[in-house]
């Protein structure tokens, strides 16, 4: 037996659904995931509803209104909206947006948002979509926490000249324009 053969038959390798769940997790996460698909499952009771023949016994009730093809064009515009917050994401605040608006013009047009299933994922759907913001790498944030101290010549680390009292001013999610760095130190110039 060599170093290169494994103790036991596919122990060392993993399952092929392993490695697809783990990519699949990995693609999920770096985009809405969630809110397409409450989208589409929006789209489809909107879609569905107005075509239906729903059989109670021996009575059957057709739910065909003059409104069908509205309903359907809502139905399918929800599903390729959800669609491509998957496969662009960059889209997310207009599809988000005009996702919640056809979910609002489905309740006088597709029988109540399809019998306000459709409405509340659609809604929901587009609402997760309007928020979802991506992910900043943990690294690059370390990163350049470390870059904004400077060694001196003893091996200390010390922080900038002028950094004492604007701690998080050099962060990257500050939006307030007061920094140091800037010349504001707190002040808005009106003149």
């Amino acid at each position: 037996m060599s170093a290169e053969t494994p103790a036991a038959p596919g122990q060392h390798d993993e399952h092929y659904l392993q490695v697809f769940r783990r990519n699949f997790r990995n693609w999920r996460g770096d985009r809405p995931f969630w809110a397409g698909l409450y989208i589409v499952f929006g789209g489809f009771p909107i879609a569905y509803f107005p075509y239906a023949h729903l059989h109670l016994g021996h009575l059957t009730l057709a739910m065909s209104t003059t409104a069908g093809a509205g309903s359907l064009i809502i139905g399918v515009l929800l599903v390729v909206l959800g669609i491509s917050l998957w496969f662009q994401k960059h889209v997310r605040t207009f599809a988000g947006v005009a996702a919640i608006l056809l979910a609002l013009v489905s309740i006088p047009v597709a029988n109540l948002g399809g019998f306000l299933i459709g409405f509340l994922f659609a809604l929901l759907g587009g609402a997760m979509a309007v928020s979802w913001v991506p992910g900043e790498p943990e690294e690059s944030y370390a990163t350049s926490a470390s870059l904004a101290k400077q060694d001196t010549p003893d091996g200390s680390t010390a922080e900038p000249i002028g950094h004492e009292a604007a701690h998080g001013a050099d962060d990257p999610n500050d939006l307030s324009g007061t920094s140091p760095t800037n010349g504001a130190n707190g002040r808005h110039s009106a003149g």
